[in-house]
């Protein structure tokens, strides 16, 4: 795996309950389930799976119109399996798109469900992470301050 295929961010401890997160290009996002009127990380998960395959379609799309309307909605059910843990379930991803009237509109809403299904298909790679059941290992280094 080169340097350039590798995804990583730094998660560090703000108050309880709340986190900052860090890539390596600097950019910083503050989360947590304790942190009144801010995302929990469920919620960025589901902005991650939307976010994923909306910059796929906006770029596949907006070379032929800038939309009028662009939303994308992301639900999920959160349950309980059978072995006791949380989990998601029936994740919906719902596109709505608004292109202007025109050859140049139709052409975009022509592409826009072609876009949809090559980013789920193909190209976005938090959906598919999710679809493909990708393992995630946990470890811990508990050292001394």
């Amino acid at each position: 795996m080169s340097e350039s295929d590798q995804r990583r961010v730094t998660l560090e401890r703000v108050d309880t309950g709340v986190y900052r997160a860090t890539n390596p290009r600097g950019a910083e996002l503050t989360f947590g389930s304790l942190m009144e009127g801010g995302f929990t990380p469920v919620e960025l998960l589901l902005a991650a799976i939307g976010g994923c395959s909306a910059v796929d379609v906006d770029l596949m799309t907006t070379r032929r119109a800038a939309p009028e309307r662009f939303e994308v909605e992301i639900a999920a059910e959160k349950t309980v399996d059978d072995g006791g843990g949380n989990v998601l379930r029936d994740l919906q991803v719902t596109f709505r798109v608004t292109f202007p009237s025109g050859a140049d509109g139709d052409k975009a809403r022509d592409r826009l469900p072609a876009a949809v299904r090559n980013s789920h298909d193909r190209t976005c790679t938090v959906s598919r992470t999710i679809e493909a059941g990708t393992p995630v290992r946990v470890h811990t280094d508990a050292g001394t301050a």
